[in-house]
């Protein structure tokens, strides 16, 4: 890596980093990250080294620093909930549409719930 010192604001929400100065301020003053005052700028401007923040934070910048394309699948419900719609037939998304219209999400969910009671009757 070319870089070695970075800013606070360069710093700022990168690899779970916090979103703010003062919050990086205070994780690299916690966990003792190796400071110097930055040059050029007035006040207390803060830069830190490179070798001394995380180790997932140095993999996430050395990858920006080298223009390596990264696509980030995001995990939440929502998308599953896209992915798994988008994989459905025309027919199967009707389907579905049709009846959270008719029933809404309580309709769905005694749907998905139905064959729960059985199954658990069935092993005691």
């Amino acid at each position: 890596m070319k870089k070695e010192w970075f800013s606070t604001r360069e710093l700022t929400g990168v690899a779970g980093l916090p979103g703010t100065i003062q919050g990086i301020n205070q994780k690299a003053h916690r966990e003792k990250w190796e400071s110097r005052k930055r040059t050029g700028v007035q006040g207390k401007a803060l830069e830190y080294y490179i070798n001394s923040i995380p180790e997932k934070v140095q993999i996430a910048l050395q990858a920006k620093e080298n223009g390596v394309p990264f696509d980030a699948i995001p995990n939440d419900s929502l998308s599953v909930w896209i992915s798994a719609f988008h994989q459905l037939t025309a027919t199967e998304r009707e389907k579905l549409i049709s009846l959270l219209m008719r029933q809404g999400i309580a309709g769905l969910m005694a749907k998905v719930n139905w064959g729960e009671g059985s199954d658990d009757a069935s092993q005691s």
